[in-house]
């Protein structure tokens, strides 16, 4: 009698990968703190998070229970977790928890150019009203020479913080 199988059972093709179990729970564990960071969300930074109507009801749920169903909710979150896809959901946690950052590295940027406009006068100015015409040139003249004449006299700086707002306010309107 002939096999009607002609392949080794050790084929790659054949080939079953095993998981630890070990590596298993980690997974889970690695899934549980997916939900637990979702479950810190505020509503509104929830909202941003694509989730299905279910698992937005689950994480609404944990996020009214505490100690022990808080546990098992988060354990149930981590279970149905395994059968959705993560990447867009990693992707908005992670845009979440960036935004502090970009936001601070934002700011850096205009004291920079502050600064620079201070230092520098019209050939910062211009290159400003390039970004945007719609900026004040009258006003933004008048604060520089505010604060070059405040540098000098070593006055506590109000025009200072004030272009550092009115350029706050042109880039944030962007």
């Amino acid at each position: 009698m002939s096999r009607k199988n002609k392949k080794a059972p050790w084929d790659e093709e054949e080939e079953i990968i095993w998981v630890s179990k070990s590596e298993m729970k980690r997974d889970m564990e690695e899934l549980q703190k997916i939900g637990e960071a979702l479950v810190e969300l505020t509503p509104n930074a929830l909202a941003k998070v694509p989730l299905d109507e279910e698992m937005m009801a689950a994480i609404k749920d944990a996020q009214r229970f505490s100690k022990e169903a808080r546990r098992r909710q988060l354990q149930f979150i981590g279970k149905q977790m395994r059968h959705m896809d993560l990447e867009p959901i990693q992707a908005a946690l992670d845009k979440l928890n960036n935004k502090h950052s970009q936001h601070t590295v934002a700011l850096k940027k205009l004291e920079i150019k502050r600064d620079k406009l201070i230092e520098n006068g019209d050939s910062m100015l211009n290159a400003i009203l390039v970004d945007h015409p719609d900026a004040d040139r009258q006003h933004l003249r008048q604060l520089m020479r505010q604060a070059t004449k405040e540098k000098a006299q070593e006055k506590p700086g109000k025009a200072y913080r004030e272009i550092f707002q009115y350029l706050k306010s042109l880039y944030l309107a962007d």
